[in-house]
């Protein structure tokens, strides 16, 4: 079995120039659900299924899957699948996503090329909005595909993402008004029929670029991912008093920002504690600040944070939004402000089964590439879908750890080699009864 190296970035290069930015430095694309660049992306990846000969499906909320039955495959047996997602953030990378998606086309082309017959299907999977940049707060279509978003409650979200007119993420990740996603996916007719459910396949396996650069720092081509963090998301609020910042004394103040300053640096020391009391895969951040009255010779009353825990460790994450909880308590009685806490997103660790990452392993080694095991700090499809039934993931390097990007950047031949794993453990997994 051989990887078509020029093949594979051929299918990547020319899905990367739909929706294509002009960036001062790399390749970025904006891909986002329900746009033109989405259908031309779809429309582009259905080609590629059908001219390799699998049965494309598309499902309600545009979930879309390419499998190969082959005569040697029991139509009835649970299917392998491989896949990711093609939408992107707005000016993203060119391999985010659409690389696990043309990467399980690939394998499954390599198989067949090779003359190998799986006993049971192998499907290409392409999720609908992973990244959450238009609809809901990520992972959209493979919540579905897994049972934990119904269809209808899919279809009656509201472009706009999980932010709202302020840039703020809100509690539940819609908005009101705009377009549905049901009317999106019509506009680019790939509003489907019925729903992929996940917990049918007999394993999911997803190939991503690492975001990271634990594999790059090491020289190892391949990561095999043992567990992806969980994600827990909030809003805190701390309440002063708004004043003169000229004739209000120092002793008199009552500032938010001052309170603020202090939980960030709090939960910023927590983090570091859980980090080197574990395997340094906790992480806290507030990544959004909001000042209220936000004038230079006003004392600010009012302060919006949003706070980011994350840990492969659930326990952890909640000994992280305690302490948070704890602070705020604090700051209340030492600094006479008001505060405020709720949580608005919880996504429990998800860890990667022993059969897939022993497939992963073992068919890296057997292929004489260099692998290590990791665990993901980013959310993928494959979380939701390790809920369901076996799921592993492979990462492949990314250059400097830029992701999110046109810096995003993953080598070809890098490609390839991960390509080459997937291929070999979808052969593996597929040929077990």
């Amino acid at each position: 079995m051989e990887i078509d190296t020029g093949r594979l970035r051929s299918d990547l290069e020319e899905s990367a120039s739909i929706g294509a930015i002009e960036a001062d430095e790399g390749r970025g694309r904006t891909v986002l659900t329900g746009s033109e660049a989405n259908r031309d992306a779809r429309d582009r990846l259905i080609e590629r299924l059908e001219g390799a000969g699998l049965d494309v499906s598309v499902d309600a909320v545009g979930n879309l899957t390419g499998t190969w039955t082959p005569p040697s495959a029991n139509p009835g047996e649970a299917p392998v699948a491989a896949g990711s997602h093609l939408d992107s953030v707005p000016e993203g990378g060119i391999f985010d996503g659409q690389l696990g998606v043309y990467a399980a086309l690939e394998a499954i082309r390599s198989l067949q090329e090779s003359g190998f017959e799986p006993a049971r299907p192998l499907t290409v999977v392409s999720f609908t909005e992973e990244e959450g940049a238009t609809f809901a707060g990520g992972l959209l279509g493979s919540s579905v595909a897994t049972g934990q978003r119904s269809v209808e409650n899919a279809l009656a979200l509201t472009d706009g993402g999980a932010l709202d007119r302020d840039g703020r993420e809100t509690q539940n990740g819609e908005r009101d008004g705009g377009r549905t996603l049901e009317r999106a996916l019509e506009d680019i007719g790939y509003r489907g029929e019925g729903r992929l459910d996940a917990s049918e396949w007999d394993a999911f396996l997803e190939l991503h670029v690492e975001q990271d650069t634990v594999l790059e720092s090491h020289d190892v081509s391949v990561g095999v991912v043992t567990a992806i963090t969980g994600i827990s998301h909030s809003s805190v609020q701390i309440r002063g008093k708004a004043n003169h910042a000229g004739a209000t004394a120092m002793t008199d103040r009552t500032d938010a920002l001052a309170a603020a300053s202090e939980f960030v640096l709090a939960l910023e020391a927590a983090g570091n504690h859980a980090a080197e009391a574990g395997d340094n895969t906790a992480v806290a951040t507030v990544g959004n600040c909001t000042v209220s009255p936000n004038a230079t010779n006003v004392i600010p009353g009012t302060v919006d944070l949003g706070v980011d825990i994350r840990d492969v460790d659930g326990d952890v994450m909640r000994e992280l939004l305690t302490e948070a909880e704890t602070v705020l308590e604090a700051l209340e009685g030492k600094r006479g402000v008001a505060t405020t806490m709720e949580r608005h997103l919880e996504v429990d660790p998800a860890a990667m089964s022993e059969r897939c990452q022993q497939a992963l392993e073992s068919e890296a080694t057997a292929l004489g590439v260099d692998s290590l095991s990791l665990h993901s700090g980013a959310a993928h499809d494959a979380m939701n879908v390790a809920r369901v039934t076996d799921t592993g993931m492979l990462f492949a390097p990314s250059r400097g750890g830029y992701s999110h990007s046109p810096l995003e950047w993953t080598d070809w031949e890098d490609c390839a080699t991960a390509t080459r794993v997937l291929a070999a453990a979808m052969a593996r997994l597929s040929s077990e009864r």
